[in-house]
Protein backbone atom coordinates (compact mmCIF):
# COMPACT_ATOMS: atom_id res chain seq x y z
CA UNK A 1 0.00 0.00 0.00
CA UNK A 2 1.57 3.43 -0.99
CA UNK A 3 1.76 6.07 1.16
CA UNK A 4 -0.80 8.18 -0.42
CA UNK A 5 -3.21 5.72 0.43
CA UNK A 6 -4.75 8.35 2.58
CA UNK A 7 -5.73 10.15 -0.21
CA UNK A 8 -8.52 8.12 -0.90
CA UNK A 9 -10.46 8.64 2.07
CA UNK A 10 -10.30 12.12 1.39
CA UNK A 11 -11.53 12.05 -2.51
CA UNK A 12 -14.42 10.12 -0.53
CA UNK A 13 -15.33 12.16 1.84
CA UNK A 14 -15.38 15.25 -0.60
CA UNK A 15 -17.81 12.68 -3.10
CA UNK A 16 -19.83 12.13 0.11
CA UNK A 17 -20.00 16.41 0.55
CA UNK A 18 -21.08 16.27 -3.24
CA UNK A 19 -23.97 13.90 -2.66
CA UNK A 20 -24.93 15.69 0.30
CA UNK A 21 -25.01 18.82 -1.76
CA UNK A 22 -27.39 17.33 -4.81
CA UNK A 23 -29.60 16.31 -2.16
CA UNK A 24 -29.68 19.86 -0.20
CA UNK A 25 -30.71 21.75 -3.57
CA UNK A 26 -33.15 18.08 -5.03
CA UNK A 27 -35.49 18.86 -1.81
CA UNK A 28 -34.97 22.73 -1.51
CA UNK A 29 -35.87 23.47 -4.39
CA UNK A 30 -39.18 21.76 -4.38
CA UNK A 31 -39.75 22.98 -1.52
CA UNK A 32 -39.03 26.63 -2.17
CA UNK A 33 -41.38 25.81 -5.29
CA UNK A 34 -44.58 24.70 -2.86
CA UNK A 35 -44.32 27.68 -0.66
CA UNK A 36 -43.79 29.97 -3.55
CA UNK A 37 -41.40 31.78 -1.77
CA UNK A 38 -38.82 34.42 -4.03
CA UNK A 39 -35.12 34.50 -2.94
CA UNK A 40 -35.26 37.97 -1.22
CA UNK A 41 -31.16 39.22 -1.05
CA UNK A 42 -32.61 41.72 1.65
CA UNK A 43 -33.22 38.96 3.81
CA UNK A 44 -31.60 38.47 7.17
CA UNK A 45 -29.80 35.59 6.83
CA UNK A 46 -31.44 32.40 7.03
CA UNK A 47 -34.28 34.07 7.15
CA UNK A 48 -36.29 32.59 4.62
CA UNK A 49 -35.02 29.42 4.25
CA UNK A 50 -36.51 28.91 8.24
CA UNK A 51 -39.28 28.73 6.77
CA UNK A 52 -38.84 25.56 5.03
CA UNK A 53 -40.01 22.38 6.29
CA UNK A 54 -37.45 21.15 9.11
CA UNK A 55 -36.43 17.96 6.99
CA UNK A 56 -35.23 20.01 4.15
CA UNK A 57 -32.95 22.56 5.88
CA UNK A 58 -31.29 19.15 8.00
CA UNK A 59 -29.80 18.83 4.28
CA UNK A 60 -28.39 22.41 4.40
CA UNK A 61 -27.57 21.79 7.69
CA UNK A 62 -25.44 19.21 7.26
CA UNK A 63 -24.09 20.25 3.99
CA UNK A 64 -22.86 23.35 5.74
CA UNK A 65 -21.45 20.65 8.58
CA UNK A 66 -19.12 19.20 5.98
CA UNK A 67 -17.78 22.27 5.06
CA UNK A 68 -16.43 22.67 8.99
CA UNK A 69 -14.82 20.41 10.73
CA UNK A 70 -13.68 18.19 7.63
CA UNK A 71 -11.41 20.82 7.21
CA UNK A 72 -9.05 19.56 10.00
CA UNK A 73 -9.44 16.40 8.46
CA UNK A 74 -8.04 17.17 4.99
CA UNK A 75 -5.23 19.00 6.33
CA UNK A 76 -4.38 16.01 8.64
CA UNK A 77 -4.62 13.43 5.88
CA UNK A 78 -2.99 15.53 3.15
CA UNK A 79 0.08 16.76 5.43
CA UNK A 80 0.62 12.61 6.72
CA UNK A 81 0.42 11.69 2.59
CA UNK A 82 3.31 14.43 2.44
CA UNK A 83 5.02 12.94 5.45
CA UNK A 84 4.78 9.42 3.67
CA UNK A 85 2.59 8.42 6.68
CA UNK A 86 -0.62 7.67 4.71
CA UNK A 87 -0.67 3.68 5.30
CA UNK A 88 -1.05 1.68 7.72
CA UNK A 89 -2.79 2.41 11.34
CA UNK A 90 -3.12 6.79 9.69
CA UNK A 91 -4.96 5.16 6.97
CA UNK A 92 -7.33 3.06 9.52
CA UNK A 93 -8.13 6.36 11.19
CA UNK A 94 -9.03 8.05 8.03
CA UNK A 95 -11.06 5.80 6.82
CA UNK A 96 -12.81 5.58 10.19
CA UNK A 97 -13.31 9.11 9.94
CA UNK A 98 -15.04 9.02 6.86
CA UNK A 99 -17.65 6.33 7.80
CA UNK A 100 -18.45 8.48 10.86
CA UNK A 101 -19.10 11.25 8.93
CA UNK A 102 -21.03 9.26 6.61
CA UNK A 103 -23.17 8.24 9.98
CA UNK A 104 -23.17 11.52 10.92
CA UNK A 105 -24.95 12.71 7.46
CA UNK A 106 -27.76 10.05 7.58
CA UNK A 107 -28.46 10.70 11.30
CA UNK A 108 -29.08 14.52 10.17
CA UNK A 109 -30.05 14.38 7.07
CA UNK A 110 -33.08 10.95 8.15
CA UNK A 111 -34.27 12.24 11.59
CA UNK A 112 -32.10 14.55 12.99
CA UNK A 113 -31.90 12.86 16.45
CA UNK A 114 -29.77 15.17 17.96
CA UNK A 115 -28.34 13.12 21.34
CA UNK A 116 -27.22 10.17 18.59
CA UNK A 117 -25.81 12.74 16.64
CA UNK A 118 -24.19 14.02 19.02
CA UNK A 119 -22.46 11.15 19.74
CA UNK A 120 -21.76 10.28 15.95
CA UNK A 121 -20.31 13.64 16.23
CA UNK A 122 -17.92 12.99 19.46
CA UNK A 123 -16.91 9.70 17.99
CA UNK A 124 -15.60 11.28 14.82
CA UNK A 125 -13.23 13.23 16.80
CA UNK A 126 -11.55 10.21 17.77
CA UNK A 127 -9.78 9.73 14.65
CA UNK A 128 -8.97 13.25 14.00
CA UNK A 129 -6.69 13.30 17.28
CA UNK A 130 -5.36 9.75 16.52
CA UNK A 131 -3.97 11.09 12.86
CA UNK A 132 -3.07 14.79 14.84
CA UNK A 133 -1.01 12.33 17.31
CA UNK A 134 0.71 10.37 14.28
CA UNK A 135 1.29 13.66 12.37
CA UNK A 136 2.84 15.29 15.38
CA UNK A 137 4.93 12.42 16.34
CA UNK A 138 6.34 12.04 12.88
CA UNK A 139 6.98 15.90 12.91
CA UNK A 140 8.91 16.44 16.56
CA UNK A 141 10.86 12.87 16.17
Amino acid sequence: MTEQAILGPVVALVAWSLVMWVWMYATRLPAMRAAKMVPDPNAPRNQQMSQLPARVRWKADNFNHLMEQPTLFYALAISLAVLGLGSGAALVWAWAYVVLRVVHSLVQVLNNKIELRFVVFVLSNIPLFALTYIAAIALIS
